[in-house]
């Protein structure tokens, strides 16, 4: 598909959360578009989730999935925005038609991370630690790992959580790889945990860009995506719905190519 001559479109409105790496995700989509539609000019627009509003309530009591990106599935039904840029894993297993998401750029890291003030890893830990996350998923996958772990509730943007990491109430955080990447944050991984031992979200890792249905800029987006990371993130959504699964259920799917491709 061919897009749009850039003439015809400028300044297109991106949707963003208004989170550090929320900006630096749409960052990473502005360089994909600049390099597929050369003098495009953007303009991105932040909108105030419930997630970012509430940021004390666990998620499954706000609503879970969702919670991230629904005022910015209404600004793009409302025609205030071209398109949203999302994080694949907030977004629910189901989107409106007129809503698709339209391309899957990039994939950074889909493993989950432990970041501890100890600089041990998840078993060098001392005794009954306090672990902190706010996904149930995570939390049944670290249980499982560490039978005597305190878990607690931690929520908030990614540089609030990571200071809270290094606090004396906490001997450490679990939160996606991906996250720290984008932020030039990697050197405060003290574990990384292998696919197949913490099994992460749906999509995890990967960006989504969601549009309206009927508007010239879905071909310039859909020009963006990327087959093998739309392949594998489309299989772990489809999963994710034909299962039924919803914020409250710790459920995670990631797909590999093996070398046979």
């Amino acid at each position: 598909m061919t897009p749009p001559h850039s003439e015809a479109l400028s300044p297109i409105k991106i949707g963003s959360r208004g989170s550090a790496l929320a900006l630096a995700q749409v960052d990473a989509v502005e360089r994909h578009l600049a390099e597929h539609v050369p003098g495009v000019t953007t303009e991105t627009v932040i909108v105030a989730t419930q997630g970012d509003i509430d940021k004390v309530s666990p998620l499954t009591e706000i609503g879970g999935r969702g919670v991230f990106t629904n005022a910015l599935e209404r600004e793009l039904a409302h025609g205030h925005i071209d398109a949203a840029v999302h994080s694949a894993k907030d977004l629910p297993s189901q989107v409106s038609h007129e809503l698709p998401i339209v391309a899957f750029p990039e994939r950074e890291d889909p493993r989950d991370v432990l970041v501890s003030r100890h600089g041990v890893t998840l078993a060098g830990l001392p005794p009954c630690p306090v672990v902190g996350t706010s996904s149930r998923r995570r939390e049944a996958q670290i249980r499982r790992l560490r039978p005597d772990a305190q878990i607690v509730s931690l929520r908030g943007n990614i540089d609030t959580r990571l200071r809270k990491a290094f606090q004396a109430e906490y001997d450490a955080i679990v939160l996606a790889a991906a996250g720290l990447s984008r932020m030039g944050w990697s050197s405060r991984i003290s574990e990384a945990f292998p696919i197949d031992v913490l099994v992460p979200a749906p999509g995890q890792g990967a960006l989504a860009i969601q549009t309206a249905s009927q508007t010239p800029v879905r071909a310039v987006f859909a020009s963006l995506d990327d087959p093998a990371v739309s392949e594998a993130v489309h299989a772990e959504r489809a999963f994710l719905a034909a299962i039924g699964a919803g914020c409250t259920m710790p459920v995670g799917a990631h797909v590999q190519r093996t070398a046979q491709g």
